[in-house]
């Protein structure tokens, strides 16, 4: 433990964000970050606790208590090297994991918990800067021939680690550009994308091939994958958007969420949109239908663009402040959370159902939405609608951001058959494999749509089963 005190000493202190006035005109990164000696001072408010609750809850394995130690006495070298040696990207987790750990840490319970999260941006940011984290190739290749089908945060820790092993790893990705939602999913004033490109350097140079713009199922057979390599690991993520099916779905203005917050990645980039696929907000009432990020991120790019107005609705209920009696420590707190984005002028709106759209010349004027009530009923929540509740809210453009159903079966999931479970994701035993022999598969496509740290986990135990499945087949293939 760095001060057993320390957490009695020094108040937490996050390092805060950009002021609304001045973020919402770019899209860079709102969060700011603290100076070295504040970031170290705020490692010491870590107690080591006996029991690390906060270790426990982080799906990387993230050993906490060691490197918040390490940061506190000013050793970033090591304490990089302790937070690489579970997580391959701690700048990404750094910036958009919502922190189960912090819900985990015992200083939760008085609601200051370790600024977990801030200490490891800091750590691998300091690294970055004073050139700890540099290309380290293996010293010595197996000849084995790896494909990782997708380049999310799944894809490349899978493909990251089974290059360290010291196989020939060759990721297919079916967009211009590496990084899966990391790059097209998730706002630049959230990560920037230079982050993305700065870590892709290092993999590169590390060895790790790169195919852009190769869809396989579609631009490359999957049969031709399966010939051409010794194992495959498809990482293709949950992208197959959940709709409203409700009267006026077909009117102009209504768009998925993921549709938008692409399509405006892709301009930030440099990438040319035409005006007759532009999804334009400015000037409009937006109405956002689910409460989720990604409607938080639909919410901060759309007052960014210039709307007039910008709502997010909620079907459940407004969560509570404070933790229930039913969601004690250290469980992630289901509590109610503010995102940047509603700090910069989204009006919410919880426990309203859409019923139907309303339009005029074929495009949509106004959503139909009635108050619900939930009540638990047999452990579950049981859903009312309040009679003559029912009203209009004046919108001239929608973004459904309710989530993602389930990988997109069309191209290489039919063409190899591969067995699905009950959620239509892709069906794997617990070494990972799915129905076809040498095809593994990690991430979101096996758990449906979840966050990246565990889409990073999956992607490192998939990783370790390849590995172990090569030497069973093929003894100790190392030279």
């Amino acid at each position: 433990m760095g001060d057993p005190r320390g957490f009695l000493k020094i108040k937490m202190k996050p390092a805060g964000n950009r002021p609304v006035h001045e973020r919402i005109t770019d899209f860079s990164e709102v969060e700011q970050t603290l100076n070295s000696e504040d970031r170290m001072l705020q490692a010491s408010r870590c107690m080591d606790c006996g029991i690390p609750f906060c270790h426990w809850s982080c799906p990387v394995d993230n050993l906490i208590p060691e490197w918040n130690e390490l940061l506190y006495r000013g050793d970033w070298k090591g304490a990089i090297e302790r937070l690489q040696s579970t997580n391959n990207f701690p700048e990404f987790t750094g910036r958009i994991c919502p922190a189960p750990c912090e819900h985990a840490c015992v200083l939760s319970l008085n609601e200051e918990p370790v600024t977990i999260r801030e200490n490891e941006a800091a750590i691998v940011e300091k690294a970055f800067a004073e050139g700890y984290i540099k290309p380290k190739p293996p010293a010595a290749r197996t000849g084995k021939r790896i494909a990782v089908i997708g380049s999310g945060p799944a894809g490349l820790a899978a493909a990251d680690l089974l290059n360290q092993f010291g196989h020939h790893v060759t990721i297919f990705e079916k967009d211009e550009q590496a990084g899966g939602l990391l790059r097209y999913g998730i706002p630049d004033f959230k990560l920037s994308k230079k982050t993305i490109d700065r870590r892709l350097d290092i993999l590169i140079r590390e060895g790790l091939e790169i195919r852009t713009n190769q869809e396989v199922g579609k631009t490359i057979s999957g049969n031709e994958i399966l010939e051409t390599f010794d194992a495959v690991c498809l990482c293709i993520g949950s992208i197959q958007p959940r709709d409203l099916a409700v009267e006026g779905r077909n009117l102009e203005g209504i768009h998925f969420a993921m549709e938008y917050l692409t399509q405006q990645n892709r301009i930030n980039q440099g990438s040319p949109v035409t005006d007759d696929r532009r999804i334009s907000v400015v000037g409009r009432d937006v109405l956002i239908i689910g409460g989720g990020d990604t409607g938080s991120d639909c919410a901060g790019t759309a007052i960014r663009q210039g709307a007039k107005s910008v709502t997010q609705i909620e079907i459940l209920p407004m969560p509570p402040e404070k933790r229930g009696d039913d969601n004690p420590w250290p469980y992630f707190s289901k509590t109610l959370k503010t995102s940047t984005s509603h700090e910069e002028g989204c009006n919410q709106m919880w426990g309203l159902s859409t019923l139907r759209f309303t339009g005029s010349r074929q495009q949509v004027t106004g959503a139909e939405v009635e108050e619900v009530h939930w009540r638990p009923e047999n452990g579950r929540l049981s859903m009312e609608t309040v009679p003559g509740s029912r009203k209009v809210i004046a919108t001239n453009l929608v973004l459904l951001a309710l989530g993602f159903l389930h990988p997109v079966h069309e191209g290489l999931l039919e063409e190899l058959n591969i067995d699905l479970d009950e959620k239509k994701n892709i069906r794997t035993d617990p070494s990972m494999r799915t129905s076809i022999g040498k095809v593994f598969a990690a991430g979101d496509a096996v758990s449906g749509a979840s966050l990246v740290v565990h889409a990073i986990a999956s992607g490192r135990r998939t990783a370790k089963e390849v590995e172990r499945f090569l030497k069973t087949v093929n003894g100790n293939f190392r030279k």
